[in-house]
């Protein structure tokens, strides 16, 4: 079966639609990237020590935790700082997204790799197919706000630090439109799943 990447804006939903994925297909592998970067900043000493080297112990509390709150507000106000932590992250997830693709490469079952910087990192180059979640730029703006609980000027800084949304539809191989429906966004997952289903797969 293939490797389906998932990816879209920040706050697009890209999360509800791997739920949605999930349902239909509970034998579907998935890899979510936001998590290996938690696990990352949590487990990885390595990881932690060139976070610290560069930005500080301020950005750790007093037991050792990365808060995340601080280093979000560095690296938001510095594309230089942003580009720092890319650089000791992307290489790490990069090398477990490639592992796990690999692994799964000829499985029975759907493999699903839930990467908000996909077509940023390259990531593509190992999909057979790529679903770009997508809604307004109102309703993106509006959830980023609630889910990150920051003002309106830091949503939009976030959001505009990343790739244009309309780039990446441009891009992608399926665009999934969320309007916050969790009915419309599984009709969206069966229709794409049935889709893929029926397709012959072969290796890249």
């Amino acid at each position: 079966m293939p490797a389906i990447g998932i990816t879209g804006g920040i706050s697009t939903g890209k999360t509800s639609f791997c739920q949605a994925l999930r349902a239909i297909v509970p034998t579907a592998k998935f890899f979510d990237a936001d998590e290996a970067t938690h696990q990352l900043g949590d487990l990885d000493q390595e990881v932690k020590n060139e976070i610290r080297a560069e930005f500080g112990t301020e950005v750790f509390s007093a037991d050792g935790h990365l808060n995340r709150e601080k280093l979000r507000a560095i690296i938001f106000g510095s594309a230089a700082k942003k580009r720092a932590l890319e650089q000791i992250l992307h290489p790490r997830i990069r090398r477990q997204w490639r592992a796990e693709a690999e692994k799964h490469r000829n499985s029975p079952d759907f493999f699903f790799a839930d990467i908000p910087l996909l077509y940023e990192t390259g990531a593509e180059a190992l999909c057979d197919r790529v679903v770009v979640v997508a809604c307004s730029s109102r309703s993106q703006l509006r959830w980023l706000m609630e889910r990150a609980s920051v003002e309106r000027a830091a949503a939009e800084q976030m959001i505009n630090s990343q790739m244009p949304l309309d780039e990446k539809i441009k891009r992608a191989d399926h665009v999934v439109w969320n309007n916050g429906d969790p009915t419309m966004l599984g009709a969206q997952a069966r229709l794409l799943v049935g889709l893929w289903q029926k397709q012959s797969w072969t290796k890249s």
